[in-house]
């Protein structure tokens, strides 16, 4: 396909794995966070670890909207739907994430087992169908679970302001939008980050840079990532989402390092520039403004993280039509999703991942988005960490001619291509 076989391209790939095993200094070690989860799918798809030499290290981030959505909101979405009668619209993914167990049982409920329980809840593939949804149930209160990061704030703004012209009185909007210079803020001050800081002999987070996510930066451009260079001395590179991108970016940021130098790369010239989307950013500014504080899994508080409606269009406002409370919710105890988000584990670090927690039956949220690294790791790489285990021999089959013996593996390494 043109414009994409060009980015997939594995001649290319070596070469440019071999100029980073070139540049690579053998006496350090380079930790870069991945943001977005898209990357994080990226990697484990095409496997580009396995082109990267050891110590050049990939950390998962929590850049995947449904991953740190909390338990509580999804909660306040259930209760829309079970206790208040509306018809709830939301996105595929975020019907499959665990929610509070369900009254008097310790199975968690999710939006999808909520609509089973005969909970109006409907999948939709944008915001507008959502507003389609209220025009064409007069009678029936209709609310849009909306979340995701700037990438997808510009849609839902637009929403409101079309249920606005519309003159839709049933419309409204659960905001759970959160932005991602916040976050990545977030991860540099955490005290757990800041720790691990500290027993390595760090002046701060053992980072040495990010590949900053693609699609997020359509919209703002890559100038909000400027004070984590300056300020942080971290460097950033802006990444397409394709295997060649995020090795590029990967190159990059190794000679960044390398050179001593701190500032914000664009490799995704093709679709990113330093000011974003002026419109986009101009319709999310008119509909929305900060919240001073959001709960985020994995991350807790973090202050100015998202977004809520303002008063101009509070009649749109679910959590104030509905006089919603939040309420925080503990994850699963043997969870690991929370320290993933934080990139101080991987998913194989989890005592669940891949027996109890698998795409089918998730026990977290990074197990149900394919953008969460568990997902990910589990569809693309989750063999690559588990010991080859060889069955004993036996006779294969025979077609007549004579018997041999083979050896199978159960746990064949995926080939990288």
């Amino acid at each position: 396909m043109k414009y994409v076989d060009e980015f997939r391209d594995g001649a290319l790939a070596r070469q440019i794995a071999d100029r980073i095993q070139a540049e690579a200094d053998p006496q350090r070690d380079y930790r870069f966070m991945e943001f977005c989860g898209g990357h994080t799918h990226a990697i484990a798809r095409y496997g580009v670890i396995e082109l990267l030499p050891p110590n050049v290290r990939m950390i998962h981030g929590p850049g995947c909207p449904v991953c740190v959505l909390p338990i509580g909101r999804i909660d306040q979405a259930i209760g829309l739907a079970l206790d208040r009668g509306a018809i709830v619209a939301t996105y595929g993914d975020t019907m499959r994430v665990p929610a509070s167990p369900a009254p008097g049982s310790p199975e968690r409920l999710s939006l999808m087992k909520a609509k089973a329980r005969g909970a109006d809840i409907r999948m939709v593939w944008s915001a507008a169908d959502a507003v389609a949804l209220a025009r064409d149930n007069p009678q029936r209160e209709v609310v849009f679970f909306a979340i995701g990061f700037e990438t997808t704030t510009p849609p839902t703004a637009l929403a409101i302001r079309q249920a606005e012209a519309l003159g839709l009185r049933n419309f409204s909007v659960l905001c759970c939008h959160v932005l991602t210079p916040a976050a990545v803020d977030h991860i540099l001050s955490a005290p757990e980050a800041a720790r691990l800081a500290g027993e390595a002999g760090l002046a701060t987070v053992p980072l040495d840079g990010f590949v900053g996510p693609a699609h997020v930066s359509i919209v703002i451009g890559s100038a909000p990532y400027e004070p984590f260079a300056i300020e942080r001395h971290k460097p950033v590179v802006i990444a397409g989402f394709e295997p060649l991108d995020v090795m590029q970016a990967i190159l990059m940021l190794v000679r960044q390092v390398n050179s001593g130098r701190a500032v914000v790369e664009n490799e995704f010239t093709r679709a990113v520039t330093r000011e974003g989307n002026a419109a986009a950013q101009a319709v999310v500014a008119e509909v929305f403004e900060h919240r001073e504080h959001f709960e985020w899994r994995g991350l807790g508080e973090v202050a100015n993280s998202a977004l809520r409606i303002r008063e101009r269009y509070a009649a749109f406002d679910a959590e104030r039509r509905f006089e919603l409370h939040y309420r925080p919710v503990a994850d699963h105890p043997k969870c690991e999703c929370g320290a993933i988000l934080r990139g101080v584990r991987q998913p194989t670090d989890c005592t669940l991942f891949g027996n109890v927690c698998t795409p089918d039956s998730p026990m977290g949220s990074c197990m149900v988005s394919s953008e969460g690294a568990c997902a990910a790791h589990y569809t693309y790489g989750r063999f690559r960490d588990i010991p080859i285990r060889a069955e004993p021999t036996r006779p294969a089959p025979t077609t007549g001619a004579t018997a041999t013996t083979a050896t199978t593996a159960t746990n064949a390494r995926p080939s990288v291509t």
